[in-house]
């Protein structure tokens, strides 16, 4: 990647009329998108992800704000001058033509010479790995492979940044995992930027540079992956991606205490909320050592999950009933651990231990 941004939005605001009443879809969103990055806006539906994903791709009109690509502000400039191409979910391939031809579509529509369309449709063929099924319409060949085409047409014009908008929804589990490590391959070896819009919390984390993670028309946090699920700056970044435990309390001398529970919280005193990562948790029917976090409870619940056992424990001494999951990895023995109704203790290092807004 270099210095230069391919993307930037600028306090971009979105309203509607709606019954009458003005609705905000942004809520005045400000990023960088930098050259050559995987770029992810995350979040559940109806929090303004798609419809700033249509803003970049000019699709949309802000009501406020600016969009720039590549230093240039595009905000009014219609999406067939903006050097960006977008893949939808639908593929949206023409039926009654060859792969080769949907391919090509864009470069004919261009008067490309013959010989830089073979050229150019061949090469994008071998990287979406189709080279061989040129001849295929989009009915012979399975989800993938048609998403592969849609990408191939989207990046044989060469845009200087990819918009992707769920393209992998319609494919079953396996299939859009596999593809996910694909996406990526295709997004190295063309080393354009990619802006991908996703519900789905996986597919961001396995794929992306930095993530976005949207609720409610704003960015609650913009980080890598590895930030994002280790270190979440709010409560609904903990809950929305993967699965978080959350305490909330008084912590007195780096120490949040309920009862029988002691969670170690170095630095932090008063009230705090705190995360804590089901797979970072022990769980055990013996009193861990005493510098380790530790709370106790009962076993409401254990499902084998293959790769390892989840167990929901009902702490003890909690008065609002919370249950707090383990995740224990089955490396050696698939036996669980413990059962439902056992008295157990659960434990982690304090380092483990995040506390939000910190």
């Amino acid at each position: 990647m270099t210095g230069l941004n391919a993307i930037e939005l600028e306090d971009v605001v979105k309203e509607y009329l709606s019954h009458g009443e003005v609705v905000q879809a942004v809520k005045g969103v400000t990023l960088d998108i930098a050259e050559g990055e995987f770029f992810s806006l995350l979040g559940p539906s109806g929090c303004g992800k798609t419809t700033t994903m249509r803003m970049i791709a000019g699709f949309e009109e802000p009501t406020k704000g600016l969009v720039k690509l590549h230093g240039q502000d595009v905000t009014n400039v219609p999406p067939n001058k903006r050097d960006v191409n977008m893949v939808f979910q639908s593929y949206a391939l023409f039926p009654h033509m060859s792969v080769w031809d949907n391919v090509a579509f864009g470069l004919k529509q261009k008067k490309t010479p013959q010989d830089e369309i073979k050229r150019r449709v061949g090469e994008m063929l071998e990287i979406v790995d189709l080279t061989g099924r040129e001849k295929r319409r989009p009915r012979e060949m399975s989800g993938g492979q048609q998403q592969r085409v849609a990408l191939a047409r989207a990046l044989v014009n060469r845009p200087r940044a990819l918009l992707l908008d769920e393209p992998l929804g319609a494919l079953d589990l396996k299939l859009r995992q596999a593809m996910q490590i694909e996406l990526k391959r295709i997004q190295r070896e063309v080393g354009i930027t990619f802006v991908y819009v996703t519900h789905d919390q996986s597919e961001a984390l396995t794929m992306s540079d930095r993530i976005a993670v949207m609720n409610d028309g704003l960015v609650e946090q913009l980080a890598s992956p590895r930030e994002i699920y280790e270190r979440p700056a709010t409560g609904f970044v903990a809950g929305f991606i993967g699965t978080s435990n959350l305490l909330t309390g008084t912590a007195v001398g780096g120490v949040l205490k309920v009862g029988d529970s002691r969670v170690l919280v170095p630095g932090h005193d008063g009230d705090v909320t705190v995360t804590v990562r089901p797979e970072k948790i022990a769980i055990g029917t013996e009193e861990p050592a005493p510098e380790m976090s530790v709370v106790r409870g009962t076993v409401t619940e254990v499902v084998y999950l293959g790769t390892y056992n989840s167990y929901a424990v009902r702490l003890s001494d909690s008065t609002d009933g919370t249950v707090i999951t383990v995740f224990q990895q089955n490396a050696h023995d698939a036996t669980a651990t413990a059962e439902r109704g056992d008295s157990v203790w659960l434990s982690w290092q304090a380092r483990h231990s995040y506390v939000i807004g910190s």
